[in-house]
């Protein structure tokens, strides 16, 4: 790993104040979007799912990034997005060093989310079937769809963890006083999100949404997290579409 440099300046913006990053009603809206789109994806309410995969894609980049808004619009008074995110990288050497941190984080989490995955019986055939049928209205069939696959894996990257560990990690923490408060809500709402995933995967998703709070907690910045997280979700796309 690269040695250690000073982070940007605006990284400390990052650590957890006694003050909300936003009103509680607004928390409680971006709660209810999040928690009330899982119910409707895990009774299979997809919107534009029966168009293809393209238009769901389009339409998933857009809401994640509508949802962003909103919560930008929740902190702006108090916050940039700059601060949510931990600052920029100030030099080569700092974005040399996420991706050295991306990449070890990414392939420790495949491992434990491997172990979860054999401890909740999620590596059985039939169980593997049934993943692939709950996604099937996300898993590209084209080189073009798996392109903007990408470009959906990116925004996720981006947005969810804007959302989840930007956000909510840290006003769940300022509103309970606790740091690692903070990061088990944010994970179990990580979790909560992904209702079209099923009840097992939900849990798995849980783990994985504990380990990136973990992250962004020791670092202080989102960044490597949003590189694991947009890769792993482009490389998830990329063997459902071989499988599939």
């Amino acid at each position: 790993m690269l040695p250690d440099s000073p982070l940007p300046a605006p990284t400390a913006t990052f650590a957890n104040g006694n003050r909300p990053l936003a009103p509680l009603w607004h928390t409680a809206v971006v709660l209810f979007i999040l928690i009330g789109a899982s119910l409707g994806g895990s009774f299979g309410q997809h919107p534009l799912s029966s168009h293809g995969e393209m238009p769901q894609y389009f339409w998933t980049m857009g809401w994640e990034w509508l949802l962003t808004g909103f919560v930008y619009l929740g902190v702006r008074r108090r916050f940039t997005l700059g601060d949510l995110i931990g600052g920029r990288w100030a030099t080569v050497e700092d974005f040399l060093r996420d991706l050295v941190i991306a990449a070890g984080f990414w392939l420790f989490a495949i491992a434990v989310l491997g172990i979860g995955a054999k401890l909740l019986n999620l590596d059985q055939a039939d169980k593997f079937d049934s993943m692939r049928r709950q996604l099937g209205f996300l898993i590209p069939t084209t080189s073009l769809e798996l392109l903007v696959w990408c470009l959906v894996s990116t925004t996720a990257g981006v947005c969810e963890e804007i959302i989840f560990r930007g956000y909510l990690q840290r006003q769940f923490a300022a509103v309970t006083h606790s740091t690692l408060v903070g990061v088990l809500l944010s994970a179990i709402v990580f979790g909560a999100a992904h209702g079209y995933e099923g009840g097992a995967r939900m849990i798995l998703i849980g783990v994985y949404g504990l380990m990136f709070g973990l992250l962004a907690w020791w670092r202080k910045s989102l960044r490597p997290g949003m590189i694991a997280h947009a890769w792993h979700d482009a490389i998830s796309g990329a063997v459902l579409r071989l499988l599939k």
